[in-house]
C-alpha cells in the first residue's frame, strides 16, 4: 500500500535520506521546505514535488498537506535558543490541526528515547511533548523514539568520529559513562518507511534502537578499534559542565556547541 507522502525537514539529515527510501518503496513524495532553493541540489530533487511552507505558518500547511496520505514530522527547534520548547509546541499543534483538517491518514514522527523514572532534559522533554501532541491530534500517529542515530554525516557520528580521531587522550564530563542504545540510520529509515503502512488502529509510540546498549566511552573505543587507531585514554571529570563540554566539542569537531549541549543533558 502506497500513496502520497509529505516529508517535513527534508533538508535535514534524516529527511534527506528518507525521501529516496520512500521513492524506492513506491511512494509519491512531496518535500516541504521554507525555501525550495534549499532542496535543489539534492539528487532526488527532480523526483519529488517541492512545496514551500513553514510549520509555524498554519496557512502554508494547507496546500502542503492537500491530498497527502502519510505525513512525516521531522522538524524541531533545537539550537534555536532558549525558547525552543514553545516553538516546538506551537509548530506541532499547527501541524496536527492542519493534518487532521486535510484528512491525512497517518502521521509519523521521529522523537527521542526517554528513560523511565529519570528527570528529562529540556531537549527530551520537548521531544516527548511534541509526540504527545501528535498522538492527540485525531490522526493515527506512530511516534518512533530513537536515542543516538549513527551514520556518516549525522551530528552524533561526526562528533564521535572527530573526538576519537583527533584526541588520543581526552578529558570528558560524566556523560561519557551514560548508557545509550544507538541505532544505525539505515535501520531508522527502515522503521520510518514501514510505519507508513501501519493499520489505522495503531496510535502509539515505539522505542527503536540497535541490539547493543553502550556508553559513549564504549563507542569511542569501538570506533578507534575499527579505524585502526590506538586505544584512546578517556578520563571522566564529573565537574565538567554540559556548557563547557559543548564549547569543547565545538572547538574539536564540526558540530556546533548549541547542538551538542542538549545531548549531554539527555
Amino acid at each position: 500500500m502506497t500513496g502520497t507522502a509529505l516529508v517535513t525537514g527534508a533538508s535535514g539529515y534524516v529527511g534527506g535520506r528518507l525521501i529516496p527510501a520512500l521513492l524506492a518503496a513506491g511512494w509519491t513524495t512531496r518535500a516541504l521546505a521554507r525555501k525550495a532553493s534549499r532542496l535543489r541540489d539534492h539528487p532526488w530533487a527532480a523526483d519529488v514535488e517541492v512545496v514551500e511552507g513553514d510549520v509555524l505558518d498554519p496557512v502554508s500547511l494547507r496546500p502542503a498537506l492537500a491530498g497527502v496520505d502519510v505525513a512525516y514530522y521531522l522538524v524541531h527547534a533545537i539550537g534555536s535558543g532558549s525558547g525552543f520548547e514553545e516553538t516546538d509546541r506551537t509548530a506541532a499543534k499547527n501541524f496536527a490541526k492542519a493534518a487532521r483538517a486535510a484528512g491525512v491518514r497517518r502521521i509519523v514522527y521521529l522523537g527521542g528515547m526517554t528513560p523511565e523514572g529519570e528527570q528529562l532534559s529540556a531537549h527530551l522533554r520537548s521531544r516527548e511533548e511534541v509526540g504527545q501532541i501528535l498522538l492527540d491530534s485525531g490522526v493515527p500517529t506512530a511516534v518512533l523514539k530513537a536515542a543516538v542515530v549513527l551514520g556518516s554525516g549525522s551530528a552524533s557520528f561526526e562528533m564521535l568520529r572527530h573526538l576519537t580521531e583527533r584526541l588520543p587522550v581526552m578529558v570528558t564530563p560524566k556523560w561519557v559513562e551514560v548508557k545509550i542504545q544507538p541505532i544505525a540510520i539505515r535501520d531508522v529509515l527502515h522503521y520510518l518507511v514501514g510505519a507508513a503502512t501501519l493499520p489505522t488502529t495503531v496510535n502509539r509510540s515505539f522505542d527503536i534502537g540497535g541490539a547493543d546498549v553502550l556508553t559513549y566511552r564504549d563507542m569511542m573505543q569501538g570506533y578507534a578499534r575499527v579505524a585502526g587507531l590506538p586505544r584512546r585514554r578517556i578520563v571522566g571529570v564529573p565537574v565538567l559542565s554540559p556548557g563547557l563540554s559543548a564549547l569543547w566539542v565545538g572547538l574539536i569537531t564540526p558540530v556546533p556547541g548549541n547542538l551538542a549541549r542538549p545531548w549531554w543533558r539527555a
